[in-house]
């Protein structure tokens, strides 16, 4: 319904949501579930990966906060909508840009499909939390944006193979400082 008016979802990919959204975000929950606190989606578009995070916490006693930054007022009023008749009381939407906000103290920062990594960091850097973790979904130039972050930023990283792309990576970066 939304998705035509406002590109939420790539029109060739609607055949695939399942898979390409849903289950791709899904695969995000085991990394950081045990992890309570914050937990900042930035540039949420369609509200992925955060919708269904949120949702998979809603189910289990985790007392994570979920926050969408989305300074595109049509896609923030489609996530408000969303999280209203998805009934998530663990969920709200900061409509601004990113960089204009508070800093959010996030103990988990997820970003899909927003920047290369090295603008991701740039941008997170002043949301997370000192001991937080940044998650990073990444296609198959994963290796290419950590090497070309690394001229900028110091972090700890780990990789996840992704689910449901070959070649894709999930990244969890920690211990976040400039060069």
């Amino acid at each position: 319904k939304w998705s035509p008016k406002l590109n939420l979802i790539s029109k060739s990919d609607l055949h695939q949501v399942w898979e390409r959204y849903i289950v791709d975000s899904a695969q995000i929950w085991p990394i950081a579930s045990s992890r309570n606190g914050i937990w900042a989606d930035l540039g949420a578009g369609g509200g992925f990966p955060a919708i269904v995070l949120a949702i998979l916490s809603a189910a289990t006693t985790n007392q994570t906060a979920f926050t969408m930054v989305e300074s595109d007022t049509r896609k923030s009023v489609f996530l408000r909508t969303a999280i209203r008749e998805l009934g998530l009381k663990n969920a709200n939407v900061v409509a601004e840009r990113i960089e204009s906000i508070d800093p959010l103290k996030a103990t988990t920062i997820t970003a899909r499909a927003l920047a290369p990594l090295k603008d991701l960091l740039a941008l997170c850097e002043r949301h997370l939390a000192p001991d937080g973790l940044a998650i990073f979904p990444k296609g198959e130039r994963a290796k290419q944006e950590v090497e070309e972050a690394t001229k900028t930023w110091n972090f700890s990283i780990s990789e996840h193979s992704s689910q449901t792309s070959g070649g894709a990576k999930i990244l969890v970066i920690k211990d976040l400082q400039r060069a």
